[in-house]
């Protein structure tokens, strides 16, 4: 079962519909369901918003949340949502989650903001989250900050917009994508699937 973290930040059904599209068994967990997380094979936090905000939404999620991934379950975590995995972003004074050492900065004051459109990655090591993704393929952005890993090799791809800013991470079982998968057409459905693919493996 993949459970999303249902912490009133947006496009929660945007990314429930892509789930459902790749696996059987998705569950919104919310402020009343919050147990059933235990159950899950892998969660996934979305969002679009501010970094305080998000991690005041999430905070009743919290607990919980860190301690199934802290036991080895996937996260995966979209736009906003990678960027709370970080320790902490120059849009807020919160501290993040900090499952992946780094912080989160804003886009440089040379390109427009938000970065807003479709984007090509650059790959820069394999990961079965990018199985079948080549750098000829295009996802959707949007978003005015962006996430510094403290660690290099915690970087899977970037995408050059002002800066080459990390678009993919990983740490152990942490994902992260800066782009929104659920609204990238048929390649973000694989990166979905890969996702589903990688519980089953765990």
């Amino acid at each position: 079962m993949i459970a999303i973290v249902d912490y009133g930040m947006g496009n929660i059904f945007s990314i429930y519909n892509g789930l459902k599209k790749v696996c059987d068994r998705v569950v919104l967990i919310n402020g009343a369901n919050i147990g059933d997380m235990r159950d899950a094979d892998g969660i996934v936090i979305p969002g679009v918003g501010a970094f305080d905000d998000g991690l005041r939404h999430l905070k009743p999620f919290s607990g919980t949340l860190l301690a199934i991934i802290r036991s080895g379950v996937p996260l995966l975590g979209i736009c906003i949502g990678m960027q709370l995995l970080f320790e902490a972003s120059e849009e807020g004074e919160e501290a993040g989650l900090g499952l992946i050492p780094g912080r989160v900065v804003r886009l440089p004051w040379s390109v427009r903001v938000p970065h807003m459109g479709w984007n090509n990655l650059h790959l820069h090591r394999y990961s079965e989250l990018l199985d079948g993704i080549t750098e000829s393929d295009y996802f959707y952005f949007v978003h005015s900050y962006y996430c510094v890993p403290r660690n290099d090799a915690d970087i899977v791809a970037t995408v050059d917009y002002g800066v080459q800013l990390p678009a993919v991470v990983n740490r152990a079982n942490i994902y992260g994508v800066q782009f929104h998968p659920e609204k990238s057409s048929r390649k973000g459905l694989r990166i979905l699937s890969n996702f589903v693919g990688l519980i089953c493996k765990c």
